[in-house]
């Protein structure tokens, strides 16, 4: 099966609700339940811890202002670009969205 990242945007800073938690707690079985898998996941800190470096120069705070940010991505694994996006359509979402890229295929793993 193809990887795909989902990257999730939100407009909001606060915290999210419980209700909202204990969704994304439940992700991976109902995208298992539709035959695809979440390879891996992570949230992120608000924006607003963002470091930017572009050019050689460094500065705190994200670079671009936005009414969303990037809150968090997960891998998964599905089909087809079709799949991807119907298991992208179950993340909770409370004020925004979700973006789906397929993965380049390119890894870049540690080493001892």
């Amino acid at each position: 099966m193809a990887q795909y990242a989902v990257l999730i945007f939100e407009r909001r800073n606060s915290e999210l609700p419980p209700e909202l938690l204990e969704a994304h707690t439940r992700l991976p079985e109902r995208i298992s339940e539709h035959g695809g898998r979440i390879v891996a996941g992570m949230a992120l800190e608000a924006a607003e811890t963002a470091t930017a470096i572009r050019g050689g120069l460094v500065t705190d705070g994200p670079f671009i202002e936005t009414k969303e940010a990037l809150a968090g991505v997960f891998v998964i694994e599905a089909r087809d670009l079709d799949h991807a996006l119907a298991l992208a359509r179950l993340t909770p979402i409370l004020d925004g969205g979700v973006e789906v890229r397929p993965l380049a295929g390119l890894q870049i793993s540690e080493t001892s």
